[in-house]
């Protein structure tokens, strides 16, 4: 993106993966700034794979080849090109590329590299080739931070994020990036004038989440021994679509394992315990205060039932525990 919107194209963008997020962002930065409004008339086209005769790239290929009727550049952009097949004129096309052409292929998946003409393709020297993965559930809080930091850096703006808030997103938004980025144009757009924090009252305000019935909020209850909170908050949980049982307790199970590991760090200052369990380090005090109320023993159990837990919710010795008998005996012997 550094190298677009300094002007400069490749010959061949080949954007794939699993994750749309990427791939629309390259493509449509490529497709609104490569050509002016005029040149885009005539000197840019957008297929589709699955509209292709044969599934053959081949129509494509021989329409980069061609001289932009503008005389600059020429812009082709082929949507959903894993309906592609056939590949023979792409792999020949490497070998003599048009410098006009800008030759975009999206392609939803991950092309299979053991292929002759995509090992030709990651190897050569002209083509950018991006690979969009799915974020992991624990990569998601880092990525909303780091977000919010490249706003404020392209906008020269000092908008920040209460670090209870980050997680609280992540668990409710999962990993669709676009829905994450979705969110956070909301709140973004939500603050009133002169607000520069995104805190729990503007989440709820235009989220929707709820400031008290959180997975935070859980995690503190836990943490403090407080039972009848943490029954309140996991009810909640089981009366909402919006707090699948399966989700929540994945970042327990995080929790829980990051605590056993606290248990065993030998360096416990802040900012060595940040690192080693690769928190942020205003997280660091609730380990100190939960490893006081849950030995490494007692951790170690906890994860047991947690697993326990997860496959009671997918059928295994449960043939009718609803999710909030589920949480009521989990709660239970977390704290007991």
């Amino acid at each position: 993106m550094t190298a677009l919107r300094a002007g400069t194209y490749a010959p061949i963008y080949i954007l794939c993966g699993e994750e749309p997020y990427y791939i629309d962002q390259v493509y449509s930065f490529i497709a609104d700034h490569a050509l002016d409004e005029m040149a885009r008339e005539f000197d840019q086209q957008v297929l589709y794979g699955r509209d292709l005769q044969g599934a053959d790239i081949a129509p494509v290929i021989g329409a980069a080849r061609g001289f932009a009727m503008m005389g600059g550049r020429k812009v082709i952009i082929v949507r959903e090109a894993q309906a592609v097949k056939k590949w023979d004129a792409l792999a020949a096309y490497l070998d003599n590329l048009m410098p006009q052409t800008v030759l975009v292929l999206c392609y939803n998946g991950k092309p299979d590299k053991r292929q002759s003409v995509w090992k030709k393709a990651t190897d050569h020297p002209q083509v950018v080739w991006l690979q969009s993965d799915k974020l992991r559930d624990y990569e998601v809080e880092r990525w909303i931070n780091a977000y919010i930091a490249d706003f404020n850096k392209t906008n020269g703006q000092s908008l920040s994020i209460d670090p209870r808030i980050a997680p609280i997103l992540a668990d409710y938004l999962g990993t669709d990036l676009s829905a994450i980025v979705g969110a956070l144009q909301k709140l973004m757009d939500g603050r009133p004038e002169g607000v520069n924090t995104i805190d729990a009252a503007l989440v709820e305000r235009n989220i929707g989440i709820s400031k008290d019935y959180n997975i935070i909020e859980l995690q503190t209850a836990l943490i403090q021994g407080d039972i009848v909170k943490a029954n309140r908050i996991t009810q909640y949980f089981a009366s909402s679509k919006d707090h699948p049982m399966f989700r929540e307790l994945a970042p327990l199970f995080t929790f829980f394992s990051n605590l056993l590991m606290y248990h065993y760090l030998p360096d416990k200052s802040q900012a060595a315990v940040a690192r080693e369990l690769g928190i942020n380090p205003y997280f660091v005090k609730d380990y100190e205060k939960a490893a006081k109320r849950y030995p490494a023993g007692k951790a170690f159990l906890i994860m047991g039932y947690l697993r326990e837990t997860d496959a009671r919710l997918k059928g295994i010795n449960n043939p009718s525990a609803k999710d909030a008998d589920l949480w009521k005996e989990l709660i239970f012997r977390i704290m007991h």
